[in-house]
């Protein structure tokens, strides 16, 4: 049991600090201090450094010996190779092992279809990259193979913080992109009616993609 709370521990600081990052409240640069978000989570040093050293491992953290941990930045011209990774591998999800959505899965996304319908009217960007990030997580449920659901995960969070920074310097049509993302919802929700994987990854896939293409358009040059 001693085993089991302590990887729940370790899990719970993992996916809060990776949250912070991916919400910017650690910008890129930021120097962590290991004393502070130790007293912040109520723990000792070692559980946290264990998941300081998974987020380096993911790509978030940068240590530099002598000098500290920092939150590394996120250009999403490095990351174009990541993006291209993330459209071939997400077709994989609709044939290797897809879990079929069960009625109470259903009322989850029906829940969030619903939630994203008042994002188009009132949303703002910190409020819809929480809700991005809470329907990623969603769909990962479908996901059987638990290698491939593995490398989605990480490979969604090097490149989640990218649509938030550009937001914020007012780069995006906030509206327009509510908008895209809820009838992107309503397609899956289609597609989970349909118990048809390999369209909900075709729609996924189409998402990534097309998403990607305005962060470019978006991106200075």
């Amino acid at each position: 049991m001693a085993e089991t709370g302590a990887r729940d521990r370790h899990e719970a600081i993992h996916h809060e600090l990776r949250r912070r990052i991916c919400l910017l409240d650690y910008p890129p640069g930021m120097k962590l201090s290991e004393t502070e978000l130790a007293e912040d989570f109520g723990v000792s040093r070692t559980p946290l450094r264990r998941a300081l050293a998974r987020l380096e491992d993911e790509g978030l953290l940068q240590s530099q010996h002598g000098v500290g941990t920092f939150v590394t930045d996120a250009s999403l011209a490095e990351l174009e190779q990541v993006y291209q990774l993330r459209l071939e591998l997400v077709e994989l999800t609709g044939r290797l092992d897809p879990i079929p959505a069960d009625a109470a899965y259903r009322a989850r996304f029906d829940a969030l279809l619903q939630r994203s319908a008042d994002i188009v009217d009132r949303g703002t960007a910190r409020v819809f990259t929480e809700f991005d990030i809470e329907v990623f997580q969603t769909l990962l449920d479908l996901i059987g193979n638990q290698p491939l659901r593995q490398v989605q995960e990480r490979l969604y969070y090097q490149t989640k913080r990218i649509w938030l920074t550009l937001a914020m310097q007012a780069k995006l049509d906030l509206q327009e992109e509510f908008r895209i993302f809820h009838h992107e919802l309503e397609a899956i929700s289609l597609a989970l009616d349909a118990q048809d994987p390999a369209a909900l990854a075709q729609l996924q896939r189409a998402h990534i993609s097309m998403s990607f293409k305005r962060l470019q358009q978006a991106s200075p040059s």
